[in-house]
């Protein structure tokens, strides 16, 4: 059975379509499922039922899934040990990214790491927390860096840097340099998507105080940070937002920060793979460096924090 094979397979089987796998593949369609006729005559049944534009994988398909897998992963075991006994790192890194890490902490990061390693490239795929657990979970990454857990027992988290949340508002904005926590019930808000690590941090700190998100006067439901920010620089309203996002705006006057008083929202970025399935080489390197540089930055962290006290 050709490696193609099983690479177009598990493809057609993550996306459910043909045209979809060809696209991430960058192949043509025809391509596509010309190699599933031919692996479906070499297996003897069919892996996938037609249903006009759409597809669905059968019970033959469904149990050839994680087998492939695992020999897609054993394949690049070998090729990457081969790698490995020349000292060599080099590759495609694909990392998925909820969107305040993926715009304000990966760029830094990949850049650290292709000074020591310069043959290796990177793509960030940039979708939710949610979204990008989800892909993982479903083999179509192997590291993500998101704002929120989840508690799948098939899921490692490494707890990476600490993020601060603020209510941000226009400088025009007419009100109060400091609010309790009820007053926000009083303005147009901003929230993000549902799925959103933000979100699910901000809902779990108004839950302290009976606050539920349905019941702020929600404005707009918007789909990033960037988003957001620019609404709220367009006083559309108020949000509650990664301080790294909008820490430009801050400097020049353009956003400010609204204090809510006796909160302080905190939350951690977190690396997150599956359990059970081994990295490539160069991936493993990377994860490594992810972990090392997130330690050297929190014992700097509380080194100065003591210094201060």
């Amino acid at each position: 059975m050709e490696t193609r094979h099983l690479r177009i397979f598990t493809a057609v089987y993550r996306t459910r379509s043909f045209t979809k796998a060809a696209e991430i593949l960058f192949t043509s369609q025809p391509t596509v499922s010309e190699h599933m006729r031919n692996l479906e005559d070499r297996l003897g049944c069919k892996l996938f039922d037609r249903l006009g534009r759409s597809i669905l994988p059968t019970p033959e398909a469904e149990l050839l899934f994680p087998r492939a897998m695992e020999l897609l992963d054993e394949m690049k075991k070998i090729e990457e040990t081969l790698a490995t006994a020349t000292d060599h790192v080099s590759g495609e890194l694909i990392i998925g990214a909820s969107t305040i890490p993926g715009a304000y902490l990966l760029p830094d990061y990949a850049t650290s790491f292709k000074n020591n390693y310069p043959d290796v490239s990177f793509e960030v795929k940039i979708g939710d927390s949610a979204e990008i657990v989800k892909t993982i979970l479903n083999h179509g990454l192997y590291l993500g860096v998101v704002g929120a857990r989840t508690s799948s027992s098939k899921l490692e988290y490494t707890p990476l840097v600490e993020d601060t949340l603020v209510l941000a508002a226009a400088m025009s904005k007419d009100i109060p340099a400091e609010i309790e926590p009820r007053h926000l019930l009083r303005f147009d808000f901003l929230l993000r998507e549902e799925g959103s690590g933000t979100g699910k941090t901000i809902a779990g700190y108004l839950d302290q105080y009976n606050i539920n998100p349905v019941q702020l006067k929600v404005r707009a439901t918007l789909g990033s940070s960037t988003a957001i920010k620019e609404a709220v620089k367009s006083n559309l309203g108020i949000s509650i937002i990664s301080k790294r996002a909008i820490r430009d705006e801050l400097a020049d006057g353009r956003i400010k920060e609204i204090k809510i008083k006796n909160l302080q929202m905190k939350r951690s970025f977190y690396m997150v793979s599956t359990r059970k399935r081994t990295l490539p080489n160069h991936y493993l390197v990377f994860a490594n460096f992810l972990k090392n540089t997130a330690s050297a930055c929190r014992e700097e962290s509380a080194a100065s924090e003591k210094e201060i006290a």
